[in-house]
């Protein structure tokens, strides 16, 4: 590659890093944000809630809308909303301001993610492949290291740090991606006769408010009900209303044209749809970790935001060398034995966490936290090779949007599940229970992948054995 290629596969690296590096560093962040804001777990939850919601919602929003206004204006534009966001958040003068923010940013960060790969895709013609591998790793290197960054900055400052370290990457990028990213022309042809009605239209702005507005009142309801005063005045009626608005989403999206999520694939493509369900089985498991134990260790165990990032920086470091053995592995025996081992993984690494006591050693808790960042390795290269394998070529699009749904789905689920566990605030008979759902969860997902291999071995076809 070119020297120019690869200053502008740093200039994207740098931007699309900012969402997975700010939806994990605040995993360290949690318990310094309940002291300032005087906050039960439940409530101050809604620091990842928003920002999974709004990253679900913006990504597939303004991959769309790069076909309108092109993939430069979108992802410089991603850039400016990061920066103010950056400048402005530690200002916030209520947690329901900081919560504005941290929706902006998710916005911000995911309209870069959106159009980055893509832009790579487009520009980058010679060893297509290495670029997008180093994009990975931007990626899948900024989640490894969220919490390490973050215990870092806690212990020089407090949350606003979070927020402040971001400045330097976004003018890096800024500076990077003016000079390096070509100027696109909109690919829809009739540009000029997109009205706002045919826009709205276009990214199904009914479903996409359905969609949120339904997920978060059954989100306040389900939080209501477990805790007296998590935003105090709401009840279950919320929780109620949630229901009948999702009812409504998936009642329209089986009727529009332009669905937001389109559900009809589900049911076309049952083999595509196991394989979304084990993800999102995947992600509840891993994410509920991932921002449950850091919780744990300083609010439970004491330890340090620093000590607790080193801590975790196993898990990460585990997930980012296994990554590529995955992937060769995967090549020879294809993605089942990979993803079954995986699953196993996380049986132990749940079991690991309910035997965990009070007193249990950081050798422990590290090898604990080894086996989910190894079966976080198998999974992210091993869930995407079961889609491809398991999704028509002409899907593809569709298939790797609807992946990315489930994985927020699965974050989500999991923020839930410990806002639930953990109620007002984290002990440690709530996190044994953790551990236990997280057991028959990683039960689940070892049934799951035993029957998926099962399933395709009776249905290979004579022309495939040789």
């Amino acid at each position: 590659m070119s020297t120019r290629s690869w200053w502008l596969i740093i200039s994207i690296g740098l931007g699309v890093m900012l969402n997975p590096l700010n939806s994990s560093m605040v995993a360290v962040a949690i318990p310094d944000l309940q002291h300032t804001f005087q906050l039960n777990y439940t409530a101050v939850s809604w620091i990842i809630f928003s920002f999974y919601i709004a990253s679900a919602v913006t990504q597939p929003v303004m991959g769309r809308a790069s076909d309108l206004f092109g993939r430069r204006k979108i992802f410089l534009a991603g850039l400016l909303v990061s920066l103010i966001v950056s400048l402005l958040a530690p200002f916030s003068l209520s947690f329901g301001w900081l919560i504005v923010f941290r929706i902006l940013q998710s916005i911000g960060t995911s309209m870069m993610v959106a159009v980055g790969m893509a832009i790579v895709r487009i520009h980058i013609t010679e060893k297509q492949a290495a670029a997008l591998s180093v994009l990975s790793i931007f990626l899948s290197g900024a989640a490894a290291i969220g919490p390490f960054v973050g215990g870092l900055l806690m212990y020089w400052w407090d949350w606003r740090a979070i927020f402040l370290m971001n400045i330097p990457v976004i003018l890096a990028s800024t500076l990077l991606a003016r000079q390096t990213i070509p100027v696109d022309k909109p690919s829809v042809q009739d540009m000029d006769q997109m009205t706002f009605g045919r826009w709205m239209k276009r990214i199904d702005a009914a479903g996409i408010f359905l969609f949120t507005t339904g997920l978060v009142a059954l989100l306040i309801g389900t939080l209501s009900a477990i805790s007296e005063d998590a935003l105090s005045g709401y009840s279950l009626v919320e929780g109620i209303a949630g229901v009948v608005i999702l009812g409504g989403f998936v009642w329209h999206e089986l009727r529009t044209d332009s669905p937001f999520i389109p559900l009809r694939t589900f049911a076309r493509y049952p083999a595509m749809t196991w394989i979304n369900m084990q993800f999102i089985v995947v992600n509840l498991i891993f994410y509920a970790i991932f921002f449950g134990l850091p919780s744990y260790l300083q609010i439970v165990r004491q330890i340090s935001e620093l000590h607790t990032g080193i801590l975790m920086l196993s898990l990460g470091l585990c997930s980012l060398l296994v990554s590529p053995l995955a992937g060769r592995w995967i090549d020879r025996a294809g993605p089942g034995p990979a993803l079954l081992f995986s699953a196993v993984l996380m049986t132990f690494g749940s079991l690991g966490l309910v035997a965990l006591g009070p007193h249990s050693g950081i050798i422990y808790i590290c090898l604990t936290l080894a086996a989910f960042g190894i079966s976080n390795g198998l999974n992210n290269v091993g869930m995407q090779a079961a889609l491809f394998q398991n999704s028509p070529k002409e899907m593809i699009g569709v298939a790797s949007g609807l992946f990315s749904t489930s994985r927020y789905i699965g974050t989500i689920l999991s923020s839930l599940l410990i806002s639930i566990v953990a109620g007002r605030q984290f002990t440690f008979a709530g996190f044994r229970i953790l551990g236990i759902v997280l057991t028959a969860a990683a039960l689940l997902l070892v049934f799951m992948n035993w029957h998926q291999q099962k399933r395709q071995q009776h249905t290979v076809s004579p022309d495939h054995i040789s």
